[in-house]
């Protein structure tokens, strides 16, 4: 029997990006997600908030199979991704990510960390790949910096390069775990923008953060995330403005409390 796939591009209509149900994953003794739930609609940007530890790295992990999980069911594009015989690649082909560390291969030029993986996970022509590279390059302002190996870009050049090469899959789910938290402040602004960008274009994206003003100014939703589970979602402007949980107000009152609100 063959491996079940992913919804074909274009088939979104009507059906979930992402459904997460009762979701459990523990490192040892640590539990790290206690039963989370969560639906994500086509087209929806949803940021995740929380402290360091809440689970928000851990569930976009999971959600990309880059992480086993102990118990629970996750749905990408209509599809059972936690179930027998699933087909991985085709997972991760459709269901890009992104971390804060770049990732890039330093020994590769910008050009070549780009066309890598389409060449090798969707045989795509060396041509193809590099037309469509040169395209994204171009879209985000990197197109000078083709042939650059990644040690001769800033920190807000390399985040770039590694949300197009994450792009050059041609995803339809884009997973954005922290993806600023290793750059200077002046960098910040410039992955930002392309964040923006790819939501304006309606990307479906998953973006756990710590710049609540970009959460605040992004999402169509924000999640509070507190040991592993998440405590209360809703719109920004009333999550930020008028959370209803006291464990959400805790929260933001140390984010204002310190400046980063």
């Amino acid at each position: 029997m063959s491996a079940p796939n992913l919804a074909p591009e274009g088939q979104l209509a009507g059906t979930e990006a992402i459904r997460i149900e009762d979701l459990r994953k523990s490192f040892g003794p640590n539990y790290v997600l206690r039963g989370m739930s969560l639906a994500v609609a086509p087209h929806e940007v949803i940021c995740l908030i929380g402290a360091s530890g809440s689970g928000k790295s851990t569930l976009l992990r999971c959600i990309n199979l880059l992480e086993p999980i102990d118990s629970g069911r996750i749905w990408l594009l209509g599809q059972e991704v936690t179930a027998p015989g699933i087909d991985v690649n085709m997972v991760r082909r459709r269901v890009g990510i992104v971390f804060q560390s770049f990732n890039l291969f330093p020994h590769m030029t910008v050009l070549r960390n780009v066309t890598l993986a389409p060449m090798k996970a969707l045989r795509m022509p060396r041509a193809a790949a590099e037309a469509v590279a040169g395209e994204l390059l171009a879209r985000f302002g990197l197109e000078d910096k083709r042939s650059e190996y990644p040690d001769r870009l800033s920190g807000g050049q390399q985040q770039r390069v590694a949300i197009v090469r994450a792009l050059a899959l041609q995803p339809q789910v884009l997973l954005l775990d922290e993806v600023t938290s290793a750059l200077d402040p002046e960098l910040v602004a410039e992955v930002l923008d392309v964040i923006r960008e790819l939501a304006a274009g309606g990307m479906t994206m998953l973006i756990a953060t710590h710049e609540m003003g970009f959460a605040k100014d992004i999402a169509n939703r924000v999640c509070f995330l507190e040991e592993g589970l998440i405590i209360e979602q809703a719109p920004p402007a009333e999550l930020f403005s008028d959370p209803k949980d006291d464990r959400t107000r805790r929260f933001l009152r140390r984010i204002v409390d310190a400046g980063r609100m």
